[in-house]
């Protein structure tokens, strides 16, 4: 047997059994659907979170189920101060409006005052021919100074209407924007209860806390965007690995695997290929390439979790070229 120049990571061993052509590789135990769940983005707020409460790993969840709190003391606070600036400009529209009335009406009660001195000032000078001159004069300068009075009031109070209605519509508007304010505090406040976007089963994700890497756990302070578990279908289940460049050609259509999980020594499970990439690539400072493929698992089963390192023997169809 020609031994392979292959990394640790990879292991491949061309083993020859009963006249058949298999490969060993290591590899890891990913889930076919999965979805990451972060930490909340709060929309206007800077900052790290406060964990409260986290589901543990392992857990089975439904679609809408908690997974995770973060504290919401200043969330809160924020939400209660956009209420009261709102319900404050909703108060003043409401005092402007009636403000406007008022005047509208005190308005309205000057211009038909007005014109009841135009109406009586029209009657006196109808009186022309059994007064003086001076009279007719003074009676004629009471008509123009009425009438003029009367177009002044109407002009006036089209452009107090104008003014007074601009001065409404933005105190409207300032409202309305505080009203998007309080949506958006609102919707940050339900953004701090993380719920479950489907049924699976709870995988965390390791946050760097303390110096090292482990799982979030209660009162840890979390950025806004970083992983903080991931939900996973346990009942479709595949292996992510690397088969080195001469033992490509067991990468067809059709081909199988014996997979052995590290740790449970004893638990074999079979899975048959699905995919892989058709290029052969290197990591950095070592000339040898391999091919990454992945291998679907033929059942489920609860030893099989996310990130568990596995050995497969892989094996191609009895009529693929050895």
């Amino acid at each position: 047997m020609r031994r392979l120049a292959l990394p640790a990571f990879v292991c491949a061993i061309a083993l020859a059994q009963n006249g058949g052509h298999k490969v060993r590789a290591t590899g890891v135990i990913r889930a076919v659907h999965s979805v990451l769940v972060q930490v909340p983005r709060i929309e206007g707020q800077g900052g790290q979170l406060t964990l409260a409460t986290l589901i543990e790993n392992g857990e089975t969840v439904h679609e809408g189920d908690s997974v995770a709190t973060f504290d919401r003391t200043n969330q809160i606070r924020l939400l209660r101060e956009a209420q009261a600036k709102f319900d404050d400009l909703g108060h003043q529209v409401e005092q402007k409006q009636a403000e406007h009335n008022s005047n509208v009406e005190k308005r309205t009660s000057d211009l038909l005052g007005a014109e009841a001195d135009l109406r009586k000032a029209e009657i006196e000078i109808r009186k022309g021919p059994i007064l003086s001159e001076i009279d007719k004069q003074k009676n004629q300068v009471k008509l123009d100074d009425a009438q003029e009075h009367v177009a002044s009031l109407k002009r006036s109070s089209a452009f107090h209407d104008q003014a007074e209605l601009a001065e409404i519509k933005i105190l409207e508007l300032q409202r309305d924007r505080q009203q998007v304010a309080v949506d958006r505090e609102q919707t940050n406040m339900t953004k701090l209860a993380v719920k479950a976007p489907w049924n699976g089963m709870v995988a965390l994700e390791n946050v760097w806390r303390n110096n090292s890497m482990g799982h979030a756990e209660e009162g840890d302070q979390l950025w806004p965007g970083q992983p903080l578990l991931r939900l996973f279908d346990p009942t479709e289940m595949e292996v992510e690995t690397d088969v080195g460049e001469p033992d490509g050609g067991v990468l067809v259509p059709g081909a199988t695997a014996v997979v052995h999980l590290d740790a449970f020594p004893d638990v074999t499970f079979g899975a048959h290929f699905t995919n892989s990439n058709p290029v052969a690539t290197s990591p950095l400072g070592t000339s040898v390439k391999t091919f990454s493929a992945r291998f679907r698992l033929d059942r489920g089963d609860p030893h099989l979790l996310p990130d568990l390192s596995v050995a497969l023997d892989i094996a191609g169809p009895a009529e693929a070229p050895r």
